[in-house]
């Protein structure tokens, strides 16, 4: 985490809770995407903190340059519209008995 409070963009009087914040955004939504558990809201952390990435900390190179962080916010929005499949534990939980 020093690593980051070093850079330009976290020197501000936040920066330690924009990195601390940022990196258990990733954490929470990394866990709820993988298991399939509150699988939109995952994916709403996801774009929100990796678009924050691309376009303030990666200057909004987003097509070139080594940014990844842009290609999973697309994954976030295939997520956020597609749903848990159906071996997810939202899946399992939530289903609806009709």
């Amino acid at each position: 985490m020093e690593t980051y409070l070093g850079w330009e963009n976290f020197k501000g009087a936040y920066g330690k809770l924009f990195v601390y914040a940022g990196k258990s955004a990733e954490l929470l939504a990394g866990i709820s995407l993988t298991l399939g558990l509150f699988t939109r809201l995952g994916a709403l952390l996801c774009i929100g903190t990796l678009s924050y990435i691309t376009f303030f900390v990666g200057s909004g190179k987003f097509w070139y340059q080594d940014q990844h962080p842009f290609m999973f916010v697309l994954f976030g929005v295939l997520f956020l519209f597609t749903g848990p499949g159906a071996w997810s534990l939202d899946g399992l939980w939530f289903k609806s008995k009709v």
